[in-house]
């Protein structure tokens, strides 16, 4: 057995792939069991079209599975596209703290790469509106910081 078969405490580890192939074969419409799939597809890297894919028929199937609606977004390689998906899970699950950092994050990483001011104003009004809700002292700061900066930007 080598090393890369085994954890740290020496226990032998399984490759969980074969097994949730198998789930979503035979049950392709529990979306649970997509979610899990498409999840270890993005881990392994294989690529957005198959997450994607796996994403959208989770959502299908259950269109209360906020897990199958990140995966979705996530998927999305064009970054304006990303952008709008996240804007869609924000709106569809509006106490999401994690998809409005993500619908920030990625629109001013859009920002910045397009120059684009809208993004800008959408990246500083999410922030806020996550500064708005933050407890703890390092995430408020983190959220500060980011909203100062996004403020003096100028292209």
């Amino acid at each position: 057995m080598t090393e890369a078969n085994t954890s740290p405490a020496g226990e032998e580890l399984v490759d969980p792939l074969p097994a949730l192939e198998r789930a979503v074969a035979e049950r392709p419409d529990d979306a649970k069991a997509l979610v899990a799939l498409a999840n270890h597809y993005w881990l392994i890297g294989a690529g957005p079209e198959a997450v994607g894919d796996l994403a959208s028929r989770a959502i299908a199937s259950d269109p209360e599975n906020r897990a199958g609606w990140h995966l979705w977004a996530l998927a999305e390689s064009n970054p304006r596209e990303r952008v709008a998906r996240w804007q869609q899970v924000s709106s569809r699950f509006p106490e999401d703290q994690l998809a409005k950092a993500n619908l920030a994050d990625n629109a001013a990483s859009l920002a910045g790469a397009e120059h684009d001011y809208q993004a800008v104003d959408l990246a500083i009004d999410t922030y806020e509106e996550l500064l708005a809700t933050a407890e703890h002292p390092d995430q408020r700061s983190a959220l500060e910081k980011a909203i100062k900066t996004l403020k003096g930007w100028n292209f």
